[in-house]
This record gives C-alpha cells, structure tokens and sequence, in this order.
C-alpha cells in the first residue's frame, strides 16, 4: 500500500531528518540577517475571508486562509496509526469547528492513507458549497507507481481522474507535484499539470519539497502554457529554518509563489506535549531531533504563549504566519482544531520573533528527498 511505502521511504531517509540523520541540531549561521522576511508590522492574520492568501492561476485565482489543514493522517494507519471508526466523528466536529473559524482549507495527497485520506476529504465536505471551501492535494509521483509507469507522460492527468473519484468533486482548487523525484522531466510534468488546469480538474497548480532552481524551473515551464506556478510547500518550522537561509522563501515571494510550510509543529514537538521523558513516536521522523536539544525552544514558546494566552503551539503556527507563510498542521480532533486556530487573531512582536530565532535550528536537506 502506497501510505506503506511512504513511511519506509521517511524510515531509508526520505525526510529532513529522520532515524540515523538525528543529532545536534545545526544553528542558523550568524551573519543571517532574520529580519529579512519577516511580514509588516501591522500584519495580522486573521480567519478567512477577513484575511486571505492568494494563489494564483491561468482562469481565476484561488483564495484561502493564512491557515491549512493538513490531512496526512487521515486514513494513515503506517504512520499516525489512524482507527476510522474511533476518530472520524470527531475528525468531522473538528472541521466543522476550523470552518466557523474562518480554516476552511484541506491539504492531502494521493498517497496519505493509499487514497483513503481523500476519500475522508470528500465525505467532510460533502454538501456544502464549492465555493465555501478549498480543496488541494498531491501527486503521487513515484517513479515506479503503476498508473505513472502507464502514462508517463500523462501521469499528474490521470493520478487526478482518481482523486476526483475519490472525493466525488468535479476539480480541487490546487494541485502540487508532491516531490522532485519524478522520473519524467520538469518539461514533461509541466505539460501535464497543464493539461489538468485546462481540462478544468485544478484551478491552481505548484510544487513540494523543490529547491529554487527546480522551482524556478517549473515556473518557466508552466509559464509557456500561461499558467502560473502558485505554490512550493516545504517543511519550515521553528525547528527547520533552511528554506528561509536558503532564499528559497526570498525566491516565492519575488515571484508571487505562496510558500506553505508542512511540519508546522514539527509533528507535534513544537506543541508542548513531548519532553525528553515522552518523546514522540519514532514513526515522526520530521525535525526528528531528541526532545533534551528542543527543551530550550520549548521554555521560550511557553513563556510567550502564557504572556499571550494561547497554546503553545500557536507560538510555533505564529512565527511561521510572521514570515509570510501558509501553515499547514494536522488536526484529527476539536481540541487540536481549537489550539492550532488559535494561532489566528494576534501577532508575536519583533522582539518575540527575535527571542524564538535564539533558539530556532536551521535543518537539514537531504538530496533524495527535502532539497527545498
């Protein structure tokens, strides 16, 4: 099953920096100017449509909230162990929860929980309005996936027929290429995704875990279809600051490319619940560094989040939201839907953002994997 092979992957060293990867964390390099992409300061995000993101595409573009969803575990039983008749009915109260607060935006792949995540999303939107919600999910481009070896030219085309089958929709609002490891060429897939845009199955189309120069590849590929590239999605967290000292951040926002960050919380080590007595399961293998070298990050995060009343994973979603990305973080239950919208409706002052860069990593890359 493909959610199997996703976590065997992570497990070989798919992921920034997972199983033998971990270690002390690297420092962000000292001549790092951390000002450079930090939003306004009368920037505020708010719940959509009183704030709103922008992605943009060849007929109309996609607006959306600061804040995303993210649908990984959703049916995911190899990694996030997910049990459907546990946890969907509170999976469905929480998103109705995100939807009043102005979140109604959903991240997913083909791959999560081998198609059943999609399957999820498409049961919880069921019924509403098209235009009440945004709907983006990922291509399984694996090289020796089935459907991609059949059409290797028309791969992105046809791994999307499905998904729409999946979530009974007639398109979704964004599609990316879920990674850079495609057999086909940048050109290839471009043309592709460019078919998906003009047969009306995706309004928007972007990236993942590209670096700038395959980034910027992509953009002038889609550029002779006239579509825009609206977005690369890369791990970015507190814990994990390359794309931002790489300029990859610098990149997206020159070119009017929306930069999501996914890890927001770093699975969960960002949000208070794990200490070096109560690490996290090894199955999390994103920003997998030893709770004991997060510690300090933590006693930070907590004493801004108290001075603020939120949970303390709301630091970590506010720092990403001051940088001027999209954050996306998973929720399966009210409780994480409340504390992860809480990150909305306030701002870190610069001498906040400037405390938490103390104690912030810079990551790793891995060239089969996160090059950006």
């Amino acid at each position: 099953m493909a959610q199997h092979i996703l976590q065997t992957a992570l497990s070989s060293g798919l992921s920034a920096v997972s199983g033998f990867h971990s270690s002390k964390p690297p420092a962000v390099p000292k001549d790092h100017d951390d000002t450079q992409d930090r939003m306004p300061s009368d920037f505020i995000p708010k719940g959509f449509p009183e704030s709103k993101v922008t992605y943009r595409g060849k007929n109309s573009n996609v607006d959306a909230s600061w804040l995303c969803i993210g649908a990984w575990a959703w049916g995911d039983s190899a990694t996030w162990h997910w049990d459907d008749a546990a946890e969907r009915g509170a999976l469905k109260e929480a998103w109705q929860l995100l939807v009043k607060k102005g979140v109604p935006h959903i991240d997913t792949a083909q791959v999560y929980g081998s198609g059943e995540s999609e399957r999820i999303c498409g049961e919880l939107v069921a019924g509403m309005d098209r235009k009440d919600f945004i709907m983006q999910t990922k291509w399984w481009m694996l090289p020796a996936d089935p459907e991609n070896i059949k059409h290797p030219k028309d791969g992105p085309l046809e791994k999307l027929k499905g998904t729409l089958e999946r979530m009974k929709l007639d398109y979704v609002d964004i599609y990316l290429v879920h990674g850079h490891i495609h057999a086909q060429s940048i050109a290839t897939v471009a043309k592709s995704l460019a078919d998906c845009v003009n047969q009306g199955l995706t309004k928007t189309v972007g990236v993942a875990n590209y670096n700038t120069k395959d980034m910027l590849h992509m953009r002038d590929e889609l550029a002779k279809y006239d579509i825009p590239l609206a977005m690369n999605q890369c791990e970015y967290s507190i814990l994990r600051r390359e794309p931002e000292v790489s300029g990859l951040l610098k990149a997206c926002k020159e070119n009017g490319i929306v930069f999501q960050s996914y890890s927001s919380i770093a699975q969960g080590r960002l949000s208070g619940k794990y200490h070096s007595d109560n690490e996290p399961p090894k199955e999390y293998r994103f920003s997998s560094y030893p709770m004991k070298l997060i510690e300090p990050t933590l006693e930070v995060q907590k004493r801004i989040a108290q001075s603020h009343g939120v949970p303390v994973a709301a630091v970590a979603l506010n720092y990403n939201l001051m940088h001027g990305i999209v954050p996306v973080v998973g929720v399966r239950k009210p409780e994480q839907a409340e504390q992860n919208a809480a990150a909305l409706g306030w701002r870190l002052s610069d001498e906040e953002i400037s405390e938490l860069d103390k104690v912030s990593f810079l990551g790793k890359t891995t060239k089969l994997w996160q090059q950006g």
